[in-house]
């Protein structure tokens, strides 16, 4: 019965805590025992604070009796990823650099999980600072994918789905720059969302008004993120950008008739190189938003320079964040850290502003397409879960790829229109098994939409009950 908490949804678990059939105490004991017997063979949570969580439960035990108010996460179990600062618990950021280091201040998305009701259990595994979709770092090594432990997980959020699938934890925090809410979820048969700018107010941040690494929930299911994400979502005065709208309309019921929806779909965005296999996954979904009643052509925007923007914004971000640390820890970092590092800073303004304006002009023609369609599919990874001791993927299809971000252009050109997309699981490959994920991208600031397609999606096909063989 312990084990069947741990893969009950995070919606169901709320509502029984709140009508008392199950203690808090039970569920976090529970999802303990499940980390003891599992993280072994995964290594996805890399510091655990079972003692805090405890004592934390015990007390909403008690206030649980005593009649007071819950949020809507109360009693959860969660972990948050290792680059997100937490409260007297070590963050690493998953360099050598901060092994020990341990913050006097929670991030402003911890605060609010914990506002909500939920119950920390510790910190899940990233890449160092957050860089590659391939979850290992020097501090504490790599994380396995549990459908297949010889194969990464992806990243940067790949501690977070690997928990998540594993039934460590039923929701999860996570952060997307080029894809590293989508990734993860893909490659580990989870649901990662990408919120658009502002959605979830970041904080501590010294790039207060640039928006271009999100946070977002990562869970087993829509329903799930849709709930995670109506206690992260909101504004907050320490993020200039943050929007207005409040985050209690995630918890309305997602369902809705798609019939006569248009759907731009699209195998390769027009002109990426992408693997056969998870074409093959994908090809076969396309029937399933027909079922739904959805109008599906095929159609790729109109994205010419995506590449470039995204390159020069993330070298100008890693050089802003990472740039002091290079004369001090240059023999701590990881090339490709340096290599980005080393890009920014040879950026001139003129780099930056062109890259501005290539950027302002992208988005106009993608609103001019998503006029027409409400939404694009395509997929979330150009490849499938590979092997753990590659790096990264440098060769797809034939195709030689220039950087180590290049395997991930499927989500880092999405990320340049700054439009909401979420990953959400759609089958298997036939040759081993590995989770694929499907990507869909709603409108401006339209997460509701797409999460309710997202929802409509995984009623109609069910994969995402599908456990991975670990557990």
């Amino acid at each position: 019965m312990a084990t069947d908490f741990c893969f009950t949804t995070a919606t169901e678990l709320a509502e029984r805590i709140g009508r008392r059939e199950v203690s808090v105490t039970e569920v976090v004991r529970a999802h303990l025992a499940q980390i003891e017997r599992v993280n072994p063979k995964v290594n996805a949570i890399v510091t655990l604070t079972a003692e805090r969580a405890l004592a934390d439960a015990r007390d909403k035990d008690a206030a649980l009796a005593r009649g007071e108010p819950r949020g809507p996460l109360f009693g959860l179990p969660i972990a948050h990823k290792d680059l997100v600062p937490t409260r007297g618990i070590r963050t690493t950021f998953g360099s050598p650099i901060y092994r020990d280091h341990v913050p006097d201040a929670d991030a402003l998305i911890v605060e609010r999980l914990r506002a909500a009701g939920a119950v920390t259990l510790g910190k899940t595994n990233t890449p160092e600072f957050g860089a590659g979709s391939q979850t290992f770092n020097e501090v504490f090594g790599r994380t396995l994918n549990p459908y297949d432990t010889s194969k990464t997980c992806g990243g940067s959020s790949g501690g977070a789905a690997v928990a998540l699938a594993c039934g460590m934890i039923p929701i999860a925090d996570g952060s997307d720059m080029g894809g590293s809410l989508r990734n993860p979820a893909s490659f580990c048969n989870v649901v990662g969302l990408r919120t658009a700018v502002g959605r979830v107010p970041v904080w501590p941040s010294e790039r207060a008004w640039t928006g271009w690494s999100v946070q977002g929930p990562m869970a087993r299911t829509v329903r799930d993120a849709a709930l995670l994400l109506s206690a992260i979502a909101g504004p907050d005065p320490r993020s200039p950008i943050s929007i207005r709208e409040p985050g209690e309309r995630f918890r309305a019921p997602l369902d809705r008739d798609f019939r006569g929806v248009r759907i731009a779909w699209t195998r390769d965005l027009g002109e990426l190189p992408v693997d056969r296999r998870v074409t093959a996954v994908l090809d076969a979904q396309r029937k399933t938003f027909e079922s739904l009643g959805c109008v599906v052509e095929d159609a790729a925007p109109d994205l010419a320079d995506a590449r470039e923007i995204f390159q020069v914004w993330r070298a100008w971000s890693f050089a802003s964040r990472y740039g002091p640390l290079l004369a001090e820890h240059r023999h701590q970092i990881k090339d490709t850290v340096i290599w980005n590092v080393e890009q920014g800073l040879k950026l001139t303004a003129k780099d930056v502003a062109d890259a501005e304006a290539a950027r302002t002009r992208l988005y106009h023609r993608m609103r001019e397409f998503m006029d027409r369609y409400e939404f694009l599919v395509l997929p979330v990874t150009q490849v499938p879960p590979f092997d753990v001791t590659q790096p990264y993927v440098t060769e797809i299809d034939g195709v030689r790829l220039p950087t180590y971000i290049d395997w991930m252009r499927a989500c880092s050109d999405i990320t340049v229109t700054g439009h909401p997309a979420i990953s959400v699981p759609a089958g298997f490959t036939a040759d081993g098994g590995l989770p694929v994920g499907l990507q869909i991208v709603g409108r401006h600031q339209d997460e509701w939409a797409v999460l309710q397609i997202a929802h409509a999606f995984e009623q109609a096909t069910g994969f995402s009950k599908r456990r991975p063989p670990v557990v």
